[in-house]
């Protein structure tokens, strides 16, 4: 259970004033030692980007052997101030993202070391601005999403969950969250089995793929249409990357208020949990290596939709 740690995350992070030093501030309270704070400005902004290691047993950071993953809380900013007075939906991504870390900490504090280290990265800004999408409009992001990725996405990162608040469309409509396809180096492949195992136990219900789209794992910036920004660290990597959306039956807009669910973000919290302890084992893949290598050799690389692309 996590919803504890949810909702001191929540409180924390719904503050006009909140920043990255004072989230830092709390996690090196709880243990964790390794936190990088880096502020970046943007045209539309600043934000603080935040990135947290939480080592493990056997992990790559003391020199062992067990894979690294990467937990990234996707958002614009988790509020939208002066427009929106509080916390916004959009927030739901950092929020479960610091919930993870707070969590691992105290595991670890009472013994429950995970084996493989977790890397987690979102950024704080309480006062991102708003920007008009179809159906309902989107929060904005003070900096561009390559400065975001650039730290966000660390290149010890062997799989990565991308977590993002995905309330606004009509793809995925139901409570709760929903996974995408992995998708690794331009191509979207198969949903991993392994992962929707460890969804079925940890929502005790049937699990949710969202679907996407070859526009959706291109980075922002090149006028294409994107379900949102949950997809866009696999641009950033060659790690299989897997989106977590935060999901509801209506249509939210991101810059709405009052409409974080804590239950349902504790589920995401928890699955993620159970993932990064799979995956640390070796006992949950993000995709099938063999078949990877096979889809390569017969229709070749596709690097390029990792990239703005060029006229033809």
């Amino acid at each position: 259970m996590a919803l504890k740690q949810v909702i001191e995350i929540y409180e924390l992070l719904d503050d006009a004033r909140v920043n990255g030093e004072g989230v830092a501030s709390l996690l090196k309270e709880r243990g964790i030692s390794d936190v990088e704070v880096r502020l970046i400005r943007g045209e539309k902004g600043k934000t603080d980007s935040i990135k947290i290691w939480i080592p493990g047993s056997t992990g790559k950071k003391s020199g062992n052997y067990s894979p690294t993953l990467g937990v990234i809380g996707r958002l614009g900013g988790v509020g939208a101030r002066p427009q929106m007075i509080g916390l916004v939906s959009d927030a739901d991504g950092a929020i479960t993202a610091l919930s993870i870390a707070l969590k691992l900490a105290e595991m670890k504090k009472r013994g429950d070391v995970l084996p493989g280290d977790v890397i987690v990265a979102t950024h704080i800004c309480p006062d991102a601005p708003v920007t008009l999408h179809e159906p309902v409009p989107f929060m904005g992001s003070p900096v561009d999403m390559k400065s975001l990725n650039d730290h966000e996405v660390d290149p010890q990162m062997e799989a990565i969950l991308s977590i993002d608040t995905t309330k606004g469309n009509r793809i995925i409509n139901q409570r709760g969250f929903a996974i995408s396809p992995t998708v690794k180096e331009g191509y979207i492949l198969r949903v991993s089995e392994d992962l929707l195992g460890i969804m079925e136990i940890a929502t005790g219900r049937r699990p949710s793929v969202f679907a996407i789209t070859t526009q959706d794992i291109t980075p922002y910036g090149n006028g294409l249409f994107h379900l949102n920004s949950i997809m866009q660290p696999c641009v950033a990597t060659h790690a299989p990357v897997v989106g977590v959306a935060i999901t509801t039956d209506s249509v939210v807009p991101g810059c709405a208020t009052g409409a974080s669910h804590l239950v349902d973000i504790e589920e995401a919290v928890r699955f993620s949990i159970e993932v990064a302890k799979s995956f640390g084992m070796g006992k949950c893949r993000f995709y099938d290596e063999e078949e990877f290598r096979r889809i390569v050799d017969l229709y070749g690389p596709m690097h390029h939709l990792q990239t703005l692309g060029g006229k033809r």
